[in-house]
Protein backbone atom coordinates (compact mmCIF):
# COMPACT_ATOMS: atom_id res chain seq x y z
CA UNK A 1 0.00 0.00 0.00
CA UNK A 2 1.15 3.28 -0.73
CA UNK A 3 2.05 5.94 1.52
CA UNK A 4 -1.49 8.19 2.87
CA UNK A 5 -2.21 11.81 3.18
CA UNK A 6 -3.76 10.68 6.65
CA UNK A 7 -2.57 10.01 9.55
CA UNK A 8 -3.01 5.81 10.23
CA UNK A 9 -5.11 4.98 12.41
CA UNK A 10 -3.97 4.07 15.84
CA UNK A 11 -5.00 3.08 19.27
CA UNK A 12 -3.66 2.57 22.63
CA UNK A 13 -4.87 1.71 26.10
CA UNK A 14 -6.37 5.13 26.52
CA UNK A 15 -7.70 5.76 22.56
CA UNK A 16 -8.93 3.85 20.54
CA UNK A 17 -11.67 3.98 17.24
CA UNK A 18 -13.72 0.94 16.46
CA UNK A 19 -17.29 0.68 14.54
CA UNK A 20 -20.50 1.77 16.36
CA UNK A 21 -22.23 -0.88 18.01
CA UNK A 22 -26.30 -0.19 18.14
CA UNK A 23 -25.74 1.02 22.26
CA UNK A 24 -23.31 3.61 21.15
CA UNK A 25 -26.64 5.21 19.48
CA UNK A 26 -27.83 7.61 21.96
CA UNK A 27 -24.36 8.79 22.97
CA UNK A 28 -23.42 9.20 19.13
CA UNK A 29 -26.62 11.91 19.22
CA UNK A 30 -25.80 13.35 22.54
CA UNK A 31 -22.41 14.06 21.34
CA UNK A 32 -24.02 15.38 17.95
CA UNK A 33 -26.34 18.12 19.56
CA UNK A 34 -23.73 18.78 21.88
CA UNK A 35 -20.81 19.52 19.41
CA UNK A 36 -23.83 20.94 17.25
CA UNK A 37 -24.67 23.54 19.99
CA UNK A 38 -21.53 24.41 20.89
CA UNK A 39 -19.39 25.34 17.66
CA UNK A 40 -22.34 25.64 15.08
CA UNK A 41 -24.45 27.91 17.24
CA UNK A 42 -24.33 30.59 14.76
CA UNK A 43 -25.06 28.39 11.73
CA UNK A 44 -28.04 26.19 12.53
CA UNK A 45 -31.15 27.71 12.94
CA UNK A 46 -32.52 27.77 16.95
CA UNK A 47 -34.83 25.72 16.51
CA UNK A 48 -32.59 22.40 15.15
CA UNK A 49 -30.29 22.99 18.59
CA UNK A 50 -33.28 24.16 20.86
CA UNK A 51 -35.76 21.71 19.79
CA UNK A 52 -33.55 18.73 19.60
CA UNK A 53 -35.65 14.96 19.61
CA UNK A 54 -32.82 13.15 21.83
CA UNK A 55 -35.50 9.87 20.77
CA UNK A 56 -35.60 10.34 17.16
CA UNK A 57 -31.87 10.93 16.70
CA UNK A 58 -30.88 7.99 18.91
CA UNK A 59 -33.32 6.15 16.59
CA UNK A 60 -31.69 7.62 13.26
CA UNK A 61 -28.46 6.56 14.32
CA UNK A 62 -29.62 3.29 15.16
CA UNK A 63 -30.78 2.77 12.26
CA UNK A 64 -27.46 3.86 10.41
CA UNK A 65 -25.49 1.34 12.60
CA UNK A 66 -27.46 -1.52 12.55
CA UNK A 67 -29.17 -1.31 8.61
CA UNK A 68 -27.03 1.00 6.51
CA UNK A 69 -28.23 1.38 3.10
CA UNK A 70 -25.24 -0.19 1.30
CA UNK A 71 -22.67 -2.06 2.55
CA UNK A 72 -19.94 0.89 2.15
CA UNK A 73 -21.87 2.91 4.49
CA UNK A 74 -20.64 3.15 8.15
CA UNK A 75 -20.45 4.86 11.44
CA UNK A 76 -17.53 4.87 13.83
CA UNK A 77 -16.90 5.93 17.43
CA UNK A 78 -14.03 7.31 18.74
CA UNK A 79 -13.03 6.06 22.45
CA UNK A 80 -11.01 7.46 25.58
CA UNK A 81 -10.76 4.22 27.29
CA UNK A 82 -14.12 3.29 27.56
CA UNK A 83 -16.11 6.40 27.16
CA UNK A 84 -17.51 7.42 23.47
CA UNK A 85 -16.17 10.76 22.74
CA UNK A 86 -16.14 11.29 18.80
CA UNK A 87 -17.56 9.80 15.83
CA UNK A 88 -17.57 9.25 12.14
CA UNK A 89 -20.21 8.66 8.97
CA UNK A 90 -19.22 7.61 5.68
CA UNK A 91 -20.62 6.40 2.46
CA UNK A 92 -20.08 6.30 -1.23
CA UNK A 93 -20.35 10.04 -2.28
CA UNK A 94 -23.10 11.18 -4.76
CA UNK A 95 -22.14 13.50 -7.96
CA UNK A 96 -23.35 17.01 -7.75
CA UNK A 97 -23.92 19.14 -10.61
CA UNK A 98 -22.58 18.54 -14.14
CA UNK A 99 -19.63 16.71 -12.21
CA UNK A 100 -18.41 13.55 -13.63
CA UNK A 101 -17.07 10.50 -11.64
CA UNK A 102 -13.48 10.47 -10.99
CA UNK A 103 -11.30 8.59 -13.09
CA UNK A 104 -9.04 7.49 -10.47
CA UNK A 105 -11.55 5.61 -8.95
CA UNK A 106 -14.79 5.57 -6.35
CA UNK A 107 -15.06 8.38 -3.92
CA UNK A 108 -16.15 7.67 -0.24
CA UNK A 109 -17.47 11.06 1.49
CA UNK A 110 -17.27 11.61 5.31
CA UNK A 111 -21.13 12.63 6.01
CA UNK A 112 -20.04 13.88 9.60
CA UNK A 113 -17.04 13.78 12.11
CA UNK A 114 -17.85 15.24 15.40
CA UNK A 115 -15.57 15.11 18.69
CA UNK A 116 -16.72 16.45 22.03
CA UNK A 117 -15.62 19.83 22.90
CA UNK A 118 -14.43 18.55 25.93
CA UNK A 119 -12.41 15.30 24.60
CA UNK A 120 -10.94 17.81 21.37
CA UNK A 121 -7.08 18.27 21.04
CA UNK A 122 -6.27 14.45 22.14
CA UNK A 123 -6.23 13.07 18.27
CA UNK A 124 -9.64 11.53 18.36
CA UNK A 125 -10.57 13.59 14.73
CA UNK A 126 -7.30 12.08 13.39
CA UNK A 127 -7.74 8.94 14.42
CA UNK A 128 -11.44 8.98 13.32
CA UNK A 129 -9.93 10.49 9.81
CA UNK A 130 -7.55 7.53 9.36
CA UNK A 131 -9.87 4.56 10.43
CA UNK A 132 -12.16 5.97 7.73
CA UNK A 133 -9.37 6.62 5.31
CA UNK A 134 -8.08 2.86 5.62
CA UNK A 135 -11.88 1.80 5.00
CA UNK A 136 -12.67 3.76 2.09
CA UNK A 137 -9.44 2.65 0.61
CA UNK A 138 -10.06 -0.71 1.57
CA UNK A 139 -12.98 -0.89 -0.60
CA UNK A 140 -11.88 0.57 -3.65
CA UNK A 141 -12.49 4.54 -2.85
CA UNK A 142 -9.37 6.84 -4.70
CA UNK A 143 -10.92 9.61 -2.91
CA UNK A 144 -12.68 10.88 -0.36
CA UNK A 145 -14.99 14.09 0.35
CA UNK A 146 -16.76 16.34 2.82
CA UNK A 147 -19.06 19.20 2.84
CA UNK A 148 -17.34 21.79 5.37
CA UNK A 149 -19.99 24.65 6.16
CA UNK A 150 -17.91 28.11 4.63
CA UNK A 151 -17.93 29.94 8.24
CA UNK A 152 -16.82 26.91 10.17
CA UNK A 153 -12.74 27.74 10.53
CA UNK A 154 -11.89 25.40 13.14
CA UNK A 155 -13.12 22.57 10.38
CA UNK A 156 -10.99 23.56 7.55
CA UNK A 157 -8.62 24.29 9.61
CA UNK A 158 -8.43 20.42 10.26
CA UNK A 159 -9.22 19.19 6.88
CA UNK A 160 -6.19 21.17 5.77
CA UNK A 161 -4.06 20.15 8.50
CA UNK A 162 -4.44 16.92 7.09
CA UNK A 163 -3.99 17.36 4.00
CA UNK A 164 -6.80 18.14 2.50
CA UNK A 165 -7.81 21.12 -0.24
CA UNK A 166 -11.27 22.78 -0.95
CA UNK A 167 -11.95 21.02 -4.87
CA UNK A 168 -13.83 24.02 -5.95
CA UNK A 169 -17.23 23.03 -5.82
CA UNK A 170 -20.03 24.55 -3.00
CA UNK A 171 -23.52 24.60 -2.31
CA UNK A 172 -26.13 26.19 -0.32
CA UNK A 173 -28.59 23.91 2.14
CA UNK A 174 -32.01 25.52 2.94
CA UNK A 175 -32.02 25.49 6.89
CA UNK A 176 -35.79 26.85 7.18
CA UNK A 177 -33.41 30.64 8.30
CA UNK A 178 -30.42 31.94 6.96
CA UNK A 179 -28.89 29.39 4.16
CA UNK A 180 -25.81 27.44 5.09
CA UNK A 181 -23.29 27.62 2.51
CA UNK A 182 -21.27 24.88 2.44
CA UNK A 183 -17.63 24.03 0.31
CA UNK A 184 -17.21 20.44 -0.53
CA UNK A 185 -12.60 19.37 0.96
CA UNK A 186 -11.11 16.50 -0.87
CA UNK A 187 -8.07 14.26 -0.51
CA UNK A 188 -6.66 11.41 -2.78
CA UNK A 189 -5.97 7.91 -1.04
CA UNK A 190 -3.18 5.91 -1.09
CA UNK A 191 -0.75 8.13 -2.81
CA UNK A 192 2.22 9.58 -2.08
CA UNK A 193 1.73 13.34 -3.41
CA UNK A 194 -0.56 13.86 -0.30
CA UNK A 195 -3.26 16.20 -1.27
CA UNK A 196 -5.46 15.98 -4.37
Amino acid sequence: MASSPFPRASGSADASVRPAFPDDAAEIARIQVVTWRTAYRSLLPTSVLDDWDADAATASWRAAITRPPTPAHGVLVALEKNTVVGFAAYGPAELVGDERPDPAGPTSELTTLLVEPRWGRRGHGSRLLAAVADLAEAGGAARLQVWVPEADEVSAGFYESAGWAPDGWARTLDTGDVPLREVRWHALIGTTEGTA
